[in-house]
C-alpha cells in the first residue's frame, strides 16, 4: 500500500486520491485506536474544515465512520487548524479531525487527525492507521450502539475568545490589513483584531467554495503589499487556507518572512524572561541569517526535518517555548500545540504595540542570507551520501564557508531528486559552492549514469 500520510495529514485531489470511501475508512480505523485507547465511554471527536466545497462530503463520511463505531461527533464548521486542535485539548474531546488542504488549490483537500492533548498524531499512530487501512477488508468489527452528531457554533467563538485575552494590550492605533485566503480565518479574523482595537482591512474574506488560496494568502503575497501601500497601513497579515500559518507584509510593501517572525518573538520572549532555556527550534530551511542573529544574542538554535510537527517534537524534548518554519508556521507551545496564524498575528501586533516605530525596524533585526538552490536528478536517493566523491566535494565547499554560511544537501521525500542549498554573504561564492557539489552529484550519482 502506498503510504498516505505525508508530513501534514493526508491530502489529495478529491474524487481520485481523496474519495468519500477512503475518508469514511479512515474515520472508522482513527475510532478503533480511539476506542481502545481511551475507557470508558462515551467517546467524543470534534471535525472541523475550511472553506472548500468538498468539505461537506467529507464531513459526512468522516461522521458517519466516527458514528459508526460509537463515537460522538461535534461539528465546529469552519475553523482554523490551531482553533481545532485548542478545543480539543481544552474541551474533553478524545481526538480531532481537521479537513483541510492548507495551502493547496481548491481541488485538493486533505484530512488531519489530532490526539486528545491537542497534537497531531504520531507517525506510530500513522502507520497504524494505515496498517488497518491495509486489512479493512479482512477486519471484524464489533457491533456497537451508534454515535450521535451535532453542530456546536460556539466552539469557534471559545477559540476566539481564547486567543483575545492572551496579550493584555490594546491595539488601538495600529492599521492592518488581513489577507484571510479566503479560507479557515475568514470569519473569525477581522473580528478578532478589531475586537482588540486595530484598525482593520480585510481582504481576500469572500470564500465561495472554490477560491480558497487563490492569488491570495500567505502564499501569493503580492495583492497584500498592494494593499498595505494603497491603505499607508503600519503592515499587513497573510494567513494560508487553514490558518495555521502567517507570513507578514511591512509598512514599505516587503516581505516579512517566518524566519524573521521568529527572531522578532524570540528576542522579544527574551527581553521579558520568557524564552525558556534560551532556545528557538526551527527547521534545516530555516535562513542562515535567523542562526547567526540568535547566536550574536546567545540565543540557541536547534534545527529539525521540514514540517512543523518535528519543531514541535523538538520543542517537546528540549523544553522550548517558541518554534517555527520559514514558511510561516509559529509555534509558541505554551499557548498552543501547533502552528497558530492567527495566535502569531496577535503577538506580532502586541510586540509592534510595545515598541513603537516601524515594523520594518523590527524585520531589519535579522539579515536574510542570499541563497541558491540547485536540484539534481539522480537514479536513485538511497545511500547517496556515502559516495565519497560527493563528500569530499560538500566538505570542501564546507571549508570554504566556514562560518560565514551553511550548506544544505538532502535527498527529496518524494521525488529522485537531491536538492543543494547554499547561504552566505557572497552570492558568487554561493553559486560556486553549489555548482561544485551539483556536478559532483551529478557525476556520481545523476540520473545519466549507468
Amino acid at each position: 500500500m502506498k503510504k498516505l500520510f505525508g508530513t501534514d495529514g493526508i491530502r489529495g485531489i478529491v474524487g481520485k486520491e481523496l474519495t468519500a470511501d477512503l475518508s469514511f475508512r479512515l474515520a472508522r480505523v482513527f475510532a478503533t485506536i480511539i476506542t481502545r485507547d481511551h475507557l470508558p465511554e462515551p467517546w467524543a471527536v470534534v471535525i472541523g474544515r475550511d472553506t472548500r466545497s468538498s468539505c461537506d462530503t467529507l464531513e459526512d463520511s468522516i461522521s458517519s465512520g466516527l458514528t459508526s463505531r460509537g463515537v460522538n461527533v461535534s461539528l465546529a464548521g469552519v475553523i482554523p487548524t490551531p482553533g481545532l486542535a485548542y478545543l480539543t485539548r481544552t474541551r474533553g474531546f478524545n481526538g480531532g479531525v481537521m479537513i483541510s488542504a492548507s495551502h493547496n488549490p481548491a481541488e485538493y483537500n486533505g484530512i488531519k487527525f489530532v490526539s486528545h492533548a491537542g497534537f497531531k498524531i504520531t507517525e506510530k499512530e500513522e502507520s497504524e492507521i494505515e496498517r488497518g487501512l491495509e486489512n479493512y477488508d479482512q477486519t471484524r468489527f464489533p457491533d456497537v450502539p451508534h454515535g450521535s452528531i451535532k453542530r456546536d457554533p460556539t466552539l469557534p467563538v471559545r477559540y476566539a475568545e481564547y486567543l483575545k485575552q492572551i496579550e493584555k494590550i490594546s491595539l488601538s492605533g495600529l492599521k492592518v490589513v488581513i489577507d484571510l485566503s479566503n479560507g479557515a480565518t475568514f470569519s473569525i479574523g477581522p473580528a478578532l483584531f478589531a475586537d482588540l482595537g486595530a484598525n482593520i482591512v480585510a481582504i481576500s474574506d469572500k470564500p465561495d467554495g472554490k477560491n480558497i488560496n487563490l492569488n491570495c494568502g500567505a502564499t501569493h503575497l503580492d495583492t497584500l503589499q498592494k494593499a498595505v501601500l494603497t491603505n499607508q497601513a503600519d503592515l499587513g497579515l497573510a494567513f494560508d487556507g487553514d490558518g495555521d500559518r502567517l507570513l507578514a507584509v511591512d509598512e514599505k510593501g516587503e516581505i516579512v518572512d517566518g524566519d524573521q517572525i521568529v527572531l522578532i518573538e524570540a528576542l522579544e520572549l527574551a527581553r521579558n524572561g520568557k524564552l525558556q532555556n534560551n532556545t528557538v527550534v526551527t527547521t534545516v530551511m530555516s535562513n542562515y541569517g535567523l542562526e547567526a542573529a540568535l547566536r550574536e544574542r546567545n540565543i540557541t538554535l536547534k534545527r529539525t526535518p521540514v514540517g512543523d510537527k518535528y519543531v514541535v517534537e523538538e520543542m517537546t524534548k528540549s523544553g522550548a517555548v517558541l518554534g517555527g518554519e520559514q514558511s510561516g508556521h509559529i509555534v509558541f507551545l505554551d499557548c498552543n500545540t501547533t502552528g497558530d496564524g492567527l495566535l502569531t498575528g496577535v503577538k506580532l501586533l502586541a510586540t509592534l504595540k510595545r515598541h513603537g516605530g516601524k515594523f520594518s525596524a523590527l524585520a531589519a533585526q535579522m539579515e536574510r542570507l542570499p541563497q541558491v538552490q540547485l536540484n539534481v536528478n539522480v537514479n536513485r536517493t538511497k545511500d547517496w551520501d556515502r559516495n565519497c566523491a560527493v563528500q569530499n566535494a560538500i566538505t570542501k565547499a564546507s571549508l570554504q564557508i566556514q562560518e560565514k554560511g551553511r550548506i544544505l544537501v538532502r535527498a527529496s521525500g518524494t521525488e529522485p531528486i537531491i536538492r543543494v542549498m547554499v547561504e552566505g554573504k557572497d552570492n558568487s561564492l554561493n553559486n560556486k559552492l553549489a555548482t561544485d557539489i551539483a556536478n559532483a552529484i551529478q557525476t556520481e550519482v545523476g540520473a545519466n549514469r549507468l
